[in-house]
């Protein structure tokens, strides 16, 4: 967001049923000369009359709607509607911009914008236990949004080895590989216990700005990772050197040329999308899996940390690639509270204010301007791209 209006105003704790948040949406609709969806603009509802006042102060001094604006009011507006938390600090119009991607990690389709059919781009939390925050959220197709709902990642999970088993072809529109891909996806983001996702495949590469909680899925990307970036034979022999023990050493050789002839198999001149594509498909091969797991099951959730710290300081998956304290990772996630709005901050749409409520506000209203915000979550905990 380029710029950015703040308010301040002692009248929500004198009108009954005022809802700040519903207030603050509306106003933020009528900066950038955006009308709220229908339903939220009967009378007394505190979006219409957020949008009214709003419109009456800034009139054509209105900012640009980008598509990455839409976006932040659609997403504001959902989470109050839901009672979920907001961290507002780090999602702005411009943090969601930098999770664009061109293909939905799901389902591998080409996304679209506004078109009102599945393939339509849509910003989604990952781990349902948090809130709408930096860190925990991705963009997938509308249609892979609607099949995840409320599911959780072992839940994704289950539903392909259902498929798999023959007892159905689809469930809630997603083929087994398509529920794989966001089983992993999801626990990308949800805290889990080391054994629980040593053996997952990494059939999904961390989409940008997406945090890994779980230090061994953190090495997992990071020694994925590796194979997309130059003088990737230099880095395997760098990170070799830091294995806990001689026997881990091997074994994480084994697992790297495995890895390796897929890379090889992607051919010389895979870059982009189509590289990481690649490295994705490798994770459906057993050998690799075998490997893998092998691997994991070596090393300690210590010992992963470490390993992943190193690469990280010494960028060898990228510079992109950050390690964040489990403090930061999480910052804003409202874990406390399970991603839901604080008791007293859920939305009360439905209670209506005194007629004249908005515009009494509006007489109080002090305003600040504020340089441009580019504030943004570092790219990664562990070694997310």
């Amino acid at each position: 967001m380029s710029q950015a209006a703040l308010f301040t105003t002692d009248t929500p704790s004198e009108a009954p049923g005022w809802d700040a948040l519903g207030f603050e949406i509306g106003w933020d609709h009528a900066h950038y000369r955006v009308v709220p969806p229908a339903e939220h603009l009967h009378q007394g509802h505190p979006v219409r009359q957020g949008w009214q006042a709003g419109q009456a102060v800034f009139g054509p001094r209105t900012l640009r709607p980008t598509p990455a604006v839409r976006q932040w009011l659609r997403l504001r507006l959902q989470a109050w509607l839901r009672g979920q938390a907001f961290e507002a600090m780090q999602v702005t119009p411009n943090f969601l911009a930098q999770l664009a991607v061109t293909h939905c990690p799901v389902t591998g389709e080409p996304l679209t914008e506004g078109t009102g059919q599945g393939t339509d781009a849509v910003v989604e939390r990952v781990f349902h236990g948090a809130g709408v925050a930096a860190g925990n959220l991705v963009v997938m197709s509308a249609r892979a949004a609607a099949a995840k709902a409320n599911c959780g990642w072992d839940d994704a999970l289950d539903f392909a080895r259902q498929i798999d088993s023959g007892a159905l072809q689809r469930i809630g529109g997603l083929d087994a590989i398509e529920w794989s891909r966001l089983g992993v996806l999801m626990s990308l983001a949800t805290p889990l216990k080391h054994a629980q996702v040593a053996g997952l495949p990494l059939l999904v590469l961390p989409p940008n700005r997406l945090r890994v909680l779980n230090p061994v899925q953190a090495l997992q990307t990071l020694l994925t990772l590796l194979f997309t970036q130059p003088a990737y034979a230099r880095n395997m022999a760098d990170l070799a050197a830091v294995m806990p023990s001689t026997a881990a050493r091997q074994t994480f050789q084994v697992f790297m040329h495995t890895l390796l002839a897929r890379r090889v198999a992607a051919g010389p001149l895979a870059t982009g999308v189509a590289l990481r594509r690649g490295m994705e498909q490798a994770w459906l091969h057993p050998l690799v899996q075998r490997r893998w797991q092998r691997l994991a099951l070596s090393l300690s959730v210590g010992e992963c940390e470490h390993i992943v710290q190193y690469a990280g300081r010494r960028k060898l998956a990228g510079a992109a690639c950050q390690w964040l304290s489990r403090a930061s990772a999480t910052d804003g996630w409202a874990l406390e509270s399970h991603g839901k709005l604080a008791a007293g901050a859920v939305a009360q749409a439905a209670l209506p204010l005194p007629g004249n409520a908005a515009y009494s506000a509006l007489r109080k209203v002090r305003f600040t301007r504020q340089a441009p915000s580019n504030a943004c979550s570092p790219a990664a905990s562990g070694a997310t791209p």
